[in-house]
């Protein structure tokens, strides 16, 4: 997967990706609507090129309140990103290039206010969906809310996916209808987070193929 031309699908408005983003942009203002005032803490997981956060970032009221991290393992998305945070004169945010599955990479900003999961659960396995959820305990600050991202698919995994974050102490804020054609989902933590596990991998990235097979076995 060429993931730097990946993002050609939310220039054509009416595919589903970028519908799906325009949903993912939404909820992000809601979420940076609700938050408490002071200081607010953003991550991106799998961040790509910073489309879905950034651009509400350099809109909303309170852009000036978020230090938000990025961290992205292509090295031309990371450079597109920060490209869009400097032309939107995000100085509080930081890019990263690295493996986004790796905890260490979000040492000093979790537990976080905001964290963003986009992009992930349709190219990991079931286990490792569940794996990344349970890391979420870890991410996320009590009140804060994770938008996470996947496909409905066969076999359409987002009602299981809502009950594993459910399960550990998060509470359902939003789901996207299923006719919409992809799944947004939307969580409020509502627990104590647990401390971030230094050295831990959350998930690794599968061949669709590889998904596939799995999925009809």
């Amino acid at each position: 997967m060429n993931w730097q031309t990946w993002h050609d699908e939310y220039d054509r408005p009416n595919s589903r990706l970028a519908q799906r983003l325009q949903v993912v942009q939404d909820q992000i203002r809601r979420a940076l609507d609700g938050a408490s005032p002071g200081p607010l803490k953003a991550i991106s997981l799998c961040a790509g090129q910073g489309r879905d956060l950034l651009p509400v970032l350099k809109e909303h009221p309170r852009r000036d309140d978020v230090r938000a991290r990025l961290v992205e393992l292509d090295p031309r998305n990371t450079s597109a990103a920060q490209d869009a945070a400097a032309a939107a004169g995000l100085g509080r945010v930081e890019v990263v290039t690295g493996d986004a599955a790796l905890v260490d990479l979000y040492q000093g900003m979790a537990p976080a206010d905001l964290v963003l999961a986009c992009g992930i659960f349709g190219n990991i396995s079931d286990d490792d969906i569940r794996r990344t959820v349970g890391f979420c305990a870890q991410l996320c600050a009590t009140g804060g809310t994770v938008i996470w991202t996947r496909h409905r698919g066969a076999p359409d995994r987002v009602p299981l996916i809502c009950d594993w974050f459910e399960e550990i102490g998060f509470e359902r804020q939003w789901v996207s209808d299923p006719e919409a054609g992809f799944g947004v989902g939307v969580h409020r933590f509502t627990g104590r987070p647990r401390p971030l596990t230094p050295g831990e991998r959350m998930f690794r990235f599968v061949e669709s193929d590889v998904l596939n097979e799995s999925s009809s076995t």
